[in-house]
């Protein structure tokens, strides 16, 4: 596999096309712009089609409609955009479409700023439109971990015919970073017979709807749509640990933020404090069941994030309370430093030096 230098906005967009997205849908908006940018000269010369929407709205419909289709698809955005997206988000999760949203997330609330947040959290994992659903969320943390986990979302969008969103922030979408890509070739797409293709009289009609008149038919239709929840919660779970072996105290972070953890970490280490990261790749399914099986051992729990505080719900349910758990955050698109982190550290473990 060959390694090159590329921004992250550009290797999503480059990781898509090599997963079989052939469709894009989007509207500029600062920190993403580079991704639509890509798609835009890249999509037309392998047969693809861009199309840069009138609206966040009319792009996210667009995704829909190509998904009900049984093409890959997606479209990207930043915070404010996302927002406008999410009353179509939610018709995809009610009529079993699947496709891949991008939130490479801005400070908010409102326009906010264009440096890096993570204040999309809550959004994501529990407010991403009307009704009762849930959306695959991955939160990378690594130009590279971007493009792997793009092929991940799409193939699971697809499997379970659930939204699936990778959510990015400023940082990561415009920093640059080594990446390489699987020289697989163009794989197969997995085959979709309940996609709106034209029947040609061969089968029965395929119909595609988010809305159901009847109450008991609809409660019918969530109730089997949470039983796949329960499967993806049960398989689909993703997390990596950094020194957190014989932890007493456990950091708990999330994509850029974890990076900067774990510089905070190895200090800690080096002055004796048992410290060690423990970072959820999937915000939703979060992966509970590990972080309670370590809360056996582990004295206290730490959440650090670019918010003021969301995550930190997820900890607590997860641990089931069974723990302290102190937060340390910035906000407003301040990263925090490494140094502010140990302090917060030195503080939980009682003031080591």
């Amino acid at each position: 596999m060959n390694r090159q230098m590329m921004k992250g906005n550009e290797a999503i967009a480059e990781a898509a096309v090599q997963a079989g997205c052939r469709y894009y849908f989007g509207y500029p908006i600062t920190p993403q712009t580079e991704l639509a940018a890509y798609m835009a000269k890249k999509l037309p010369k392998i047969g693809g089609t861009y199309l840069q929407a009138e609206s966040e709205i009319a792009a996210i419909n667009m995704v829909q409609g190509a998904g009900a289709a049984g093409i890959r698809a997606m479209t990207s955005s930043s915070s404010p955009g996302i927002s406008l997206k999410s009353e179509g988000i939610s018709y995809m999760a009610g009529a079993d479409v699947p496709g891949l949203i991008i939130n490479v997330q801005r400070g908010g609330p409102g326009l906010g700023g264009i440096q890096p947040s993570q204040a999309d959290y809550w959004q994501a994992t529990r407010a991403m439109g009307h009704g009762d659903f849930h959306i695959l969320v991955f939160a990378p943390s690594t130009v590279q971990e971007m493009v792997d986990l793009v092929g991940v979302a799409f193939d699971l969008s697809d499997a379970y015919r659930v939204p699936a969103m990778i959510l990015a922030d400023g940082m990561l979408g415009q920093m640059m970073e080594p990446v390489s890509f699987k020289e697989e070739g163009e794989k197969p797409l997995p085959e979709k017979p309940w996609a709106l293709t034209g029947h040609r009289g061969k089968r029965e009609h395929n119909v595609i709807n988010s809305l159901f008149l009847q109450a008991d038919e609809l409660e019918a239709k969530i109730a089997e749509r949470f039983e796949r929840y329960d499967r993806i919660k049960e398989k689909e779970c993703r997390f990596a640990v950094f020194m957190a072996e014989d932890a007493e105290i456990l950091v708990v972070a999330y994509g850029a933020t974890a990076r900067v953890v774990q510089a905070a970490v190895k200090e800690a280490r080096a002055e004796g404090i048992k410290v060690g990261c423990f970072r959820p790749i999937t915000l939703w399914p979060f992966p509970s069941a590990e972080l309670r099986r370590r809360a056996e051992t582990v004295k206290a729990f730490l959440t650090v994030e670019m918010s003021r505080g969301q995550m930190i719900d997820d900890v607590k349910l997860a641990i089931e309370c069974s723990r302290p758990v102190e937060f340390f955050g910035r906000t407003g698109g301040v990263i925090p430093e490494p140094d502010e982190i140990l302090a917060k550290i030195r503080e939980i473990a009682g003031g080591a030096v």
